[in-house]
């Protein structure tokens, strides 16, 4: 185990224990990398502050929640972040940037030290290859889709296309980067 990790296991039981110390370590720690995705997705700094905080309430409210079995902290507090930032589009009636981000864009915001012995960030750099060898409009579909939130209707609205078209380019896309992954997987069996 990492000594992140382990740091971050530490920190979250003091904030169990509602050690106020340890939420200003955590927020010194990861409060940059909140507010930059929340800033990319609701492109309103007085929105992404607003997220930020609400991230950081939640989890001083719920830090229990968190397992460290299930993965690292900070991709926890990132995906709380992601969803607190659309569902805060969602209220305030407004749709994310329509430019297509690369996931290249959110690397910076996961990297540790540790990041080579990472698992999970090898399979984030597959899936990121095998991005790269999907036609470009199914590619796109699929980032805007789970990387940035959009709907079918707003993908199809932001890409100005029929709501069909969208569907069927994220579905194929989505079967597509399926078989190549499991490749992927078969390939990494047969040659670790």
């Amino acid at each position: 185990m990492s000594n992140t990790h382990q740091d971050d296991i530490d920190l979250m039981r003091r904030i169990i224990q509602q050690d106020e110390q340890a939420l200003s370590e955590l927020y010194t720690r990861y409060g940059a990398a909140v507010y930059s995705l929340a800033l990319r997705i609701v492109q309103n700094h007085e929105l992404a502050e607003e997220v930020t905080q609400d991230i950081f309430l939640k989890v001083w409210r719920q830090a229990a929640s968190w397992r460290a079995e299930l993965g690292k902290l900070s991709s926890w507090l990132l995906t709380l972040t992601r969803n607190a930032a659309i569902d805060r589009l969602r209220r305030q009636q407004r749709r994310p940037q329509a430019a297509p981000q690369s996931l290249d864009d959110f690397l910076p915001y996961l990297v540790d030290e540790n990041i080579d012995n990472d698992p999970q960030w090898h399979d984030g750099r597959v899936i990121r290859e095998l991005l790269k060898t999907l036609p470009e409009e199914q590619a796109q579909a699929i980032e805007l889709a789970f990387f940035q939130g959009y709907s079918h209707s707003q993908l199809a609205e932001a890409l100005q296309l029929p709501l069909g078209t969208v569907k069927t380019r994220v579905r194929l896309g989505l079967q597509k980067l399926r078989r190549l992954w499991e490749d992927a997987i078969k390939e990494q069996e047969t040659h670790p």
